[in-house]
């Protein structure tokens, strides 16, 4: 096999190893803790939890709980759950909360170096003043602010003497630089929230651009890895850091995931949430961790995927396909086989014995022969599904047809004799008959074209089926037609409830992974299942035409 070739972010730390810049790696991820992780958060976790374990170097996990009224401790928690599931761990699991007293001093250090002024104006007013990229910002009436009025104010925003709203803290840098995020960016507003971790303790909070490079820095990360859209942030990142005189963690960017027929926007999937367009955050169609985890994704097929897709520095459309490529590859080799007939129509085998009942030993796992086994019931009266029989039937057909013969897997050859239908015309019943030499006792092996899978009447259990398909009907979400709403385009066929008849053994399954249902897909057992009404949900098809490059 030709050895991968290393990507940009590789390349980067090997050299930074060689040439003695770092002695060892320390990374981290930064989530919000404001909603649950997605599969774009998946590719950041691979990448920075990967390169710290490739390289012998070490991985913070980072809550950036900077705006307390959209975080919560739920977050936080799932946050860690779906880490630990992908199969990783962190060294330290830290907050920017906890640097909330040294942000503020390094606040104060700004204003006393005539870099830092409380502003009076409007969000509006500030955001008007700014500019355009071609045209310089208009500064603000109160950026000439002695450092003494600067530095009492700043102290009476802390001690919540000012309203929300009223005096924020802003940079005093460049009103005319071509990058619009050196216009006197903001550093701190006020919020009387309560926080999750501080309390009521703090009424300021800081803002993302004045926390993150600094609580990179006090953990002397070495590597700050985000997606490709904070590359405008990096010189203020820098700038920061440089000003401050701390230690200099550097930031690097890659192009984040953007799927097919999926949306990866916080935002929009909290909205889908609130408005009962889906059943949760976990619900199986999300793009969720916990969705795709409901779904029966595995863990070791998400890890497969980041891997697959690598690390670029431009954005890109991936094919969904190609994680559903990797579910069925990883699930393929692991899972267990059963029987589920989905559409039944009853087959009576008109020279078994009524009152006879065979266990057939059959493997858990095709690759696998000689492992575990299940035990499958066959009786007279059967279920095969409606699929599998085609009274009108083209050359090709190779199933059941009305004096055609098929073979019953694991079992015998049957051929159909007569076909039953309703008054409407649909078919009901097909009584077939067996042949006593293609039962695997009689130690002879008569081939022949079509297998179809069964299940016994008399023991086949009933479960729910949830069939779920893609959220949305548009490949590519991000381009939406101004005059549509990304809603406009939910797929209403993204889930249908059906019925299934299953083998016994199904409902005994303890392997905790998707397991297939033979000839149809991959199904999971779902949290929602009881002892009279099992529920499956539908992890991914069987096959499917798509290759990988």
């Amino acid at each position: 096999m030709e050895e991968r070739k290393l990507n940009f972010l590789e390349e980067i730390i090997e050299k930074d190893l060689a040439e003695g810049k770092v002695d060892s790696i320390i990374t981290r991820f930064p989530p919000e803790p404001n909603g649950y992780l997605h599969l774009g958060h998946a590719k950041s976790i691979c990448l920075n939890f990967g390169l710290a374990q490739k390289y012998g170097g070490k991985t913070n996990l980072r809550y950036d709980d900077t705006n307390p009224t959209k975080e919560d401790t739920e977050y936080v928690d799932s946050i860690k759950e779906d880490i630990k599931w992908l199969g990783f761990n962190w060294d330290k699991e830290l907050y920017a909360s906890d640097y909330f007293d040294q942000l503020y001093e390094w606040a104060e250090q700004l204003i006393k170096m005539g870099l830092a002024y409380v502003d009076d104006q409007n969000q509006d007013e500030i955001r008007a003043g700014r500019g355009t990229v071609d045209k310089p910002g208009t500064p603000s009436p109160w950026r000439d602010r002695s450092v003494e009025e600067n530095l009492k104010l700043f102290r009476e925003m802390k001690e919540g003497k000012w309203a929300e709203g009223e005096k924020v803290l802003r940079a005093k840098i460049d009103m005319a630089h071509p990058n619009m995020m050196f216009r006197d960016p903001l550093l701190y507003r006020i919020k009387f929230a309560h926080h999750h971790r501080t309390g009521d303790k703090w009424c300021i909070y800081p803002m993302y651009d004045f926390t993150h490079g600094q609580c990179d820095s006090i953990e002397r990360i070495t590597h700050s890895i985000c997606t490709l859209e904070f590359d405008v942030h990096r010189p203020l990142y820098d700038w920061f850091i440089q000003t401050l005189g701390i230690y200099p963690s550097h930031q690097y960017e890659f192009a984040r995931l953007n799927l097919t027929y999926t949306l990866m926007s916080k935002r929009k999937l909290l909205e889908l949430v609130q408005k009962g367009l889906v059943s949760g955050w976990d619900d199986p169609r999300m793009p969720t961790l916990c969705g795709v985890r409901r779904r029966g994704y595995t863990a070791q097929a998400l890890r497969m995927f980041c891997d697959r897709i690598g690390v670029s520095k431009r954005d890109q459309l991936m094919d969904i396909q190609l994680l559903e490529w990797c579910v069925r590859q990883d699930l393929n080799e692991r899972s267990n086989r059963y029987m589920v007939v989905q559409d039944p129509i009853k087959v009576t085998i008109s020279n078994y014995p009524e009152d006879k009942v065979e266990w057939f030993d059959c493997p858990l796992n095709p690759a696998f022969p000689d492992g575990a086994k299940r035990q499958v019931p066959f009786t007279r009266e059967l279920y095969i599904d409606r699929a599998d029989f085609m009274e009108d039937a083209p050359k090709k057909f190779f199933r059941l047809r009305p004096g055609g013969e098929v073979r019953l897997k694991y079992t015998v050859i049957i051929r159909c004799d007569e076909v039953i239908k309703d008054d409407n015309g649909k078919v009901t019943e097909l009584i077939c008959s067996y042949d006593p030499s293609t039962h695997p006792s009689a130690g002879e092996w008569r081939s022949v074209k079509g297998t179809i899978h069964w299940v016994s009447c008399k023991y086949a259990k009933e479960i729910e089926l949830r069939n779920y398909d893609r959220l949305f009907t548009l490949a590519d979400m991000s381009q939406v037609p101004e005059d549509k709403d990304y809603k406009d385009f939910l797929n209403p066929e993204s889930l249908v409830v059906a019925k299934g008849w299953a083998e016994p053994a199904l409902l005994e399954d303890a392997s905790g992974i998707a397991v297939q249902f033979e000839r149809t897909g991959y199904y999971v057992a779902d949290k929602d299942s009881t002892a009279s009404n099992p529920v499956f949900n539908k992890t991914t098809a069987l096959k499917d035409s798509y290759k990988p490059e």
